[in-house]
């Protein structure tokens, strides 16, 4: 008797507070051996999972993009309750799709986009405190946004790039970014063809300093590419996975918002097709 595969995708939200990030790590618990555990469950077999890209502990997701393959015949729906009932509370399923065999998360994938929020309080909230990065200084997004728009366009990011990065290339191309303000919050959106390790981070500490007189424009570090230049790393805990984008499953490349954000509609909806696909060298 032949057995066919199946090939499904997944839509996935957590939160990175406990978690030591995305990708299996020897005696941590992570995003990537709570979710094959539960998915293993329900399959009834062991499977193998693959994310669309990597994030670093403390950092969420409200839309992560995963795969697998299985023997296992099972509708969406499914997948989609039985896998949530096996997983603990901070993280969930909010899509499920199957996909075509060839499909690769992280290679297929046209953009992904992030968003960084900073509250500005001199007091740390008691609830919701360790999904932002929260500072007492009050900041002019204007500002923050004018300098951000230097990063436009297709460049040498070395300057944005942790140490311990391993990507081929520094180059990236970023399609749109953006600095507002909401209330007591500033959000940096960010769109690009990949990004670099702790690329976004950097951006934000960078645009910090630039509110706050330190640098005088983001332009300057990004001409320097040197890292040794730029303010130290943004906290993990303000960074969000929230898109990423695929020619073939709208469904799968929604942007879903920080809920931090209460209603977003002056947020942009970009469709996958929106930007070119420049697809950055990726390693194996």
């Amino acid at each position: 008797m032949t057995t066919s595969k199946h090939y499904i995708a997944l839509g996935i939200e957590y939160s990175g507070t406990k978690f030591h990030g995305s990708q299996y790590q020897p005696q941590q618990r992570t995003v990537q051996s709570v979710l094959v555990d539960a998915v293993s469950a329900v399959a009834a077999d062991r499977i193998e999972i693959e994310f669309a890209g990597r994030t670093d502990s403390g950092v969420h997701a409200t839309s992560q993009i995963a795969s697998f393959e299985t023997n296992a015949n099972r509708d969406s729906t499914a997948w989609l309750r039985g896998t949530n009932a096996n997983l603990p509370n901070d993280i969930r399923l909010h899509s499920v799709q199957k996909v075509e065999e060839n499909f690769d998360p992280r290679r297929t994938a046209r953009w992904r986009r992030y968003m960084y929020i900073l509250g500005m309080s001199r007091i740390v909230p008691a609830i919701g405190g360790e999904f932002a990065f929260w500072t007492p200084f009050d900041l002019d997004a204007e500002l923050m946004n004018a300098s951000a728009q230097c990063l436009l366009g297709e460049q040498d990011f070395s300057s944005f790039r942790a140490a311990q990065c391993q990507s081929i290339s520094p180059s990236r191309c970023v399609h749109w970014v953006s600095v507002h303000q909401f209330s007591d919050l500033i959000v940096l959106d960010i769109v690009a063809n990949a990004f670099l390790l702790r690329m976004v981070r950097n951006i934000m500490s960078s645009l910090i300093a630039v509110s706050r007189g330190d640098i005088s424009d983001v332009s300057v570090l990004l001409k320097a590419r040197d890292r040794v230049l730029c303010p130290p790393t943004a906290p993990p805990n303000g960074l969000y996975l929230v898109q990423i984008a695929y020619s073939q499953y709208p469904e799968l490349s929604k942007l879903h918002p920080p809920r931090l954000l209460g209603p977003t509609s002056a947020l942009p909806i970009f469709d996958a097709k929106d930007f070119p696909d420049v697809r950055p060298k990726l390693k194996p």
